[in-house]
């Protein structure tokens, strides 16, 4: 016992003599260890390049943006939506597009070497035939004419193991459940580049602001980072994108009313957003884009008097719920101020996806290389037509476009399909959203 007081009196006279010393050096701890956390991983790390981007990803749906330094497709589609060779140097259609015979070429191999073959290519549709009657030769036979066929075959392949055709190299794979957290690629003489995927925008910023990453590509706003002097911050404007309001057309609904639709479209003043118009669902890029839609330029005076014209029943119970996702948010309130203009009652609801009661859904959606656009305007679509849209027009220009294989017939189509479809309103096309790519210096 005598023991144990001494003891404890000489450390409490220690503690006592030297608090200050103590003390500061928990001080400096603690901020070498918030300053390592912060900085510490980009000392570490110079070896790698460590790109943060937003979207959950499975393996078998990792994003062409990533995949397309380790590998290329049977075809390969450029941004005017024009499908080239890649590995096939060459395809045929037979029997109206139902048959698809592509020929490998002769200078593609693996990673490791071996000349491709056709028992090496192993794309699966649940509706399609595959036979490989030569080493150099994969026919696809289809139950029906569908002339995008070659544009879906960009997407690149691989052998097991992501062992692709391409410089760089799959290093690593990081999977948490069935959602891929971060892909490792290599290639001789070059930095390592770390691809990181997070949920939302604002958990891939956190990340930028702790160190995580270098580099956060495809963001739409880039606030705060806009005025941080480390940084620097590049934009560009999505022609593969495209900014709409989605108008609920089911039978029940008020905004299946045509004329409705129409005047909120023509209430929303397109002319207060900095980003570049947006007149249809299909990219200016496209060889098959049609710039003689329907404007709908904003009027408030010709959507007042289109709401006059509208039936009793419909004005006098004239309320508006529109929902979109939290990064757009702040345009939906500006949409929902506009439409207030027009005397209608509007609220606003925040979603992380599409609900399943609407009236309104802003959203911004990817647009498809081919302009084949069946799964999200024709009628039988009910998980992907967002709008609930019926029109039996637009229904037959669709099944037309995918089973046409001749280009000019197909462009007449779909000429026609953009200009009837922005007729009819199902969406108010807004613009093409500006992304932001933003790099530490």
């Amino acid at each position: 016992m005598r023991n144990f007081r001494y003891i404890f009196s000489l450390i409490l006279a220690f503690l006592i003599r030297f608090k200050w010393i103590l003390l500061l050096g928990i001080v400096f701890g603690i901020l070498f260890f918030l300053s390592l956390n912060i900085f510490g991983s980009n000392i570490f790390q110079k070896g790698k390049e460590r790109i943060g981007m937003v979207g959950r990803y499975r393996l078998d749906n990792l994003p062409a943006s990533v995949l397309k330094y380790v590998s290329s497709g049977l075809t390969s589609v450029n941004e005017n939506g024009e499908v080239s060779p890649a590995i096939s140097s060459s395809w045929e259609n037979k029997d109206g597009g139902k048959t698809w015979v592509f020929h490998i070429g002769e200078s593609y191999t693996w990673q490791d070497g071996k000349k491709i073959t056709s028992a090496d290519i192993q794309i699966k549709f649940s509706d399609v035939a595959t036979e490989k009657p030569d080493p150099k030769t994969i026919v696809f036979k289809l139950q029906t004419p569908f002339s995008p066929f070659p544009a879906i075959l960009s997407r690149p392949i691989f052998r097991k193991g992501f062992l692709g055709t391409g410089e760089w190299k799959v290093k690593k794979v990081t999977v948490a459940g069935n959602i891929a957290e971060q892909i490792i690629l290599s290639k001789p003489k070059e930095k390592n580049m770390t691809f990181k995927f997070y949920p939302t925008e604002e958990r891939a910023k956190l990340a930028l602001k702790l160190g995580k990453i270098d580099k956060l590509t495809d963001i739409f706003n880039p606030e705060p980072f806009d005025t941080w002097k480390t940084l620097d911050i590049q934009k560009k404007v999505d022609y593969e994108r495209f900014a709409a309001v989605f108008f609920n057309s089911a039978k029940e609904k008020k905004t299946s009313d045509k004329t409705l639709r129409q005047a909120l479209t023509y209430a929303i003043n397109k002319n207060e957003s900095p980003e570049v118009r947006a007149i249809g669902p299909i990219s200016p890029n496209s060889w098959a884009y049609n710039p003689q839609v329907k404007q709908y330029n904003y009027d408030l005076v010709k959507a007042k008097e289109m709401i006059k014209g509208l039936s009793k029943e419909i004005q006098n119970n004239l309320s508006l719920n529109i929902a979109t996702t939290p990064v757009l948010l702040t345009k939906a309130e500006e949409i929902a101020k506009n439409w207030r203009n027009l005397g209608i009652t509007v609220n606003v609801q925040v979603t992380s996806g599409i609900p399943d009661n609407f009236d309104a859904f802003l959203a911004i959606l990817d647009i498809p290389r081919d302009p084949d656009q069946y799964s999200l305007w024709h009628s039988s679509q009910e998980a992907s037509n967002i709008a609930n849209y019926e029109d039996p027009r637009i229904d037959k220009l669709l099944e037309d476009g995918r089973t046409v294989t001749n280009v000019s017939e197909r462009k007449k189509i779909y000429l026609d399909f953009q200009r009837f479809l922005v007729e009819d309103s199902p969406a108010a096309f807004l613009y093409h959203p500006t992304s932001y790519t933003i790099t530490r210096k």
